[in-house]
């Protein structure tokens, strides 16, 4: 097949490349920071910050402040309103919507030309590329890909600059070509309305020889439950027999893992992880054994790292490059892109697993985590706790979200409340959270002091939703489909007791 010998030469070509990089990561890094401040230096932020004057990583420090979306915000809108050479040379056209900040319901992250060529659509290609390497006789160009993203919408403001779900401005602008590789159509894609969207997905997606999906986990599987009930089959593989990969990325695919293999019964079936954006793309998993990705190094975006301590303490002085950092340890993610965001903290933390590969795994977000009790809860402990008592127990999660129980005159201890939804139920549930209790002592040593004889932390408090309350806490705040997701961790009781109010 033509297609397949095109892919497998790219492939080949392009793993060599990906040897360089591993062997030489701080060169690669060193050519993306000088590319990235001599496209820069031009522009408003440019000269402000005097980008021209800037010799090493330690003037970058010096001179460039580590910013926020808040920070930015004014800059980005001035470039929504249509001005030039703000943050980047130009105009720009596309602004990627993502979940909002403290002040905003939704932030617009601008979305360049450069971005779309040499960002996210070299991660897709990657993709590719290494999952060619790592199976050769895919069948996966046999068929179609089905892509599940969210909509567009015009921007009211000049007419001429476009913002929607980051997916959906993927799929706007791929080549015309493309389009003969993908479902559903362009016009169902760019559907604003979830639940037509999902019936229209559905029907076209059935009459196609699927071979590979792309989505975050929790939205595909909520497209896959309908395409079952539609066909009334139990199995996907009964409708697209050759369908053999899921690339995911977003949330955890740990908990969904199960309810996913139920549906897919088979050892051929790959799932492989990626670390896309509405920023950037930054990794790709290269193995199919670990759960660890590795840091594209040559996609036009600069990294730095802060230590999560730092970070909760403001002290973003200490931030370091690439060489800097250590194994196994929890790191916030900071950022320079050809988008036009400088020393941007993108809100995720990552450990680094390897190095020489440098490999990443997700930690969780900086604002998702429970630290009311000096318990330090991260929602990789919860993750990690969750996968470990379900497997034990034989349930399966499909969704969750935990937050804290204050303390008051009639509660002299806090505790953490759960409110979670089974795809299958655990046989007894009073167990099943003296076991995840147990787990989250035995993964975190701070939760565990604050739990001792109940002096602090009382036992969790569990509650056992109904399926769909999850989707209809979503569907009310306006937020169905695309890369939407409940936080799993809150330092706040806003959505649990938003969501025990759902019938």
């Amino acid at each position: 097949m033509l297609i397949k010998s095109i892919y497998k030469w790219i492939s080949f070509s392009r793993m060599k490349q990906l040897e360089l990089m591993q062997k030489y990561p701080m060169e690669y890094q060193n050519e993306q920071f000088v590319y990235l401040l001599s496209k820069g230096a031009g522009t408003e932020y440019g000269q402000k910050y005097r980008f021209s004057e800037i010799a090493s990583y330690e003037d970058f420090t010096n001179q460039v402040p580590v910013v926020e979306y808040d920070d930015i915000k004014p800059y980005i809108k001035r470039m929504f309103e249509g001005e030039e050479n703000v943050l980047w040379p130009g105009n720009v056209k596309w602004f990627a919507k993502s979940s909002g900040t403290t002040s905003d319901r939704s932030k617009f992250i601008p979305v360049t030309e450069e971005s779309l060529k040499n960002t996210h659509y070299r991660g897709g290609k990657d993709i590719f590329a290494v999952y060619i390497d790592l199976n050769p006789d895919t069948n996966i160009f046999n068929g179609k890909a089905l892509s599940i993203g969210g909509s567009n919408k015009i921007n009211k403001l000049t007419g001429n600059s476009y913002y929607g779900d980051l997916s959906s401005i993927l799929i706007q602008n791929l080549p015309f070509w493309a389009e003969f590789k993908r479902t559903p159509s362009l016009e169902t894609a760019l559907l604003d309305d979830w639940e037509e969207k999902l019936d229209k997905i559905t029907k076209e997606a059935v009459a196609e020889n699927v071979t590979t999906v792309a989505g975050v986990p929790s939205w595909v599987l909520v497209v896959f439950n309908h395409i079952l009930e539609y066909t009334g089959e139990k199995s996907l593989l009964e409708i697209w027999p050759e369908f053999e990969l899921f690339i995911h990325g977003g949330v955890s695919f740990e908990p969904y893992k199960a309810s996913y293999q139920k549906i897919l019964p088979s050892p051929h079936v790959h799932y492989l992880e990626t670390y896309n954006a509405s920023e950037g793309f930054f990794a790709i998993q290269t193995s199919l054994l670990e759960n660890s990705m590795m840091l594209m190094l040559d996609y036009q975006v600069f990294y730095e790292f802060l230590d999560f301590e730092d970070y909760k303490k403001g002290n973003y002085a200490n931030t370091i490059p690439l060489e800097g950092v250590e194994k196994h340890r929890n790191y916030v993610m900071i950022i320079s892109t050809n988008g036009g965001l400088w020393r941007y903290i993108i809100g995720d933390t990552v450990e680094f697993t390897s190095l020489f590969p440098h490999k990443i795994r997700i930690t969780g977000r900086t604002k998702y985590y429970i630290n009311v009790f000096g318990e330090e809860l991260m929602e990789d402990n919860v993750e990690r706790a969750l996968i470990d008592v379900s497997r034990m127990t034989g349930a399966i999660v499909r969704e969750y979200t935990v937050a804290p129980v204050f303390m008051d005159d009639s509660n002299k201890q806090g505790a953490h409340e759960w409110v979670i939804e089974f795809e299958k139920e655990p046989p007894d549930l009073i167990e099943f959270m003296k076991m995840l209790d147990n787990e989250l002592k035995k993964v975190n040593s701070d939760y565990e002091a604050k739990r001792y004889k109940d002096m602090t932390l009382r036992q969790p408090i569990i509650h056992k939703v109904p399926s769909g309350t999850f989707h209809k806490w979503l569907a009310i705040k306006g937020k169905l489909g695309g890369q939407n997701k409940v936080p799993r961790l809150s330092q706040n009781r806003q959505i649990v007791e938003e969501l025990l109010t759902i019938n």
